[in-house]
């Protein structure tokens, strides 16, 4: 009987906080939960079941990427980095050298170097579109992290709100506490006045 009125207070409790919650997030958002976009509803819901919010967009999004994917965005990483510039300049410069002073009688590329030209011609086709499509997936990744961010800046306004509400609820109650300290300590000093008065009357005296 015990357990079952303790379970009872217990489903009551939360029930009551879930109203808070509720009530805290309507308040802040100045809107009916029905009439809120998809995802602000479901912050609000996660809110409420207190939920959590954070998570890691990044390990999300390398989930979901296939192999070509990953190839375009190791192209990516490999065309945009100073390793990659240098060790072109370095075949570039020994092309030209080989072409026009080593092999110069019997070269395959003669000066002006038009198969160095298709071959340049060909990697900056190739690479052009590896490298946008890594900057799309970026964009995406930007996208989802201030989503994210944007999800949890709201979660932690209400989590504060609630909090500023908990504080009040509490300051109100100390209030009500301290008012009722109060009167009872009036009530007490006007029995002891009265009680002094009657000892001083003159009825007690003689």
């Amino acid at each position: 009987m015990q357990n079952l009125k303790w379970n009872n207070n217990k489903f009551a409790r939360a029930k009551t906080v879930k109203v808070n919650r509720q009530a805290t997030a309507q308040k802040l958002l100045q809107t009916e939960l029905e009439k809120l976009p998809v995802e602000e509803r479901l912050i609000v819901e996660r809110f409420i079941s207190r939920g959590r919010i954070a998570r890691n967009v990044m390990r999300e999004f390398d989930a979901q990427l296939t192999f070509g994917e990953r190839m375009a965005d190791r192209v990516a990483a490999i065309g945009g980095s100073w390793r990659f510039i240098g060790g072109f300049a370095v075949f570039l410069i020994v092309w030209m050298i080989l072409n026009s002073v080593v092999l110069a009688t019997r070269a395959y590329d003669p000066y002006p170097f038009i198969l160095l030209n298709l071959i340049l011609s060909c990697l900056a086709a190739l690479q052009a579109p590896i490298i946008m499509m890594s900057q799309n997936r970026q964009a995406e990744i930007d996208r989802l992290q201030a989503q994210n961010d944007y999800e949890v800046n709201i979660k932690a306004e209400l989590e504060i709100l609630q909090l500023h509400e908990k504080i009040n609820q509490l300051r109100e109650q100390d209030w009500v506490g301290l008012v009722e300290l109060q009167q009872q300590q009036i009530e007490m000093l006007g029995k002891i006045s009265t009680e002094i008065s009657l000892k001083n009357s003159p009825e007690n005296e003689v």
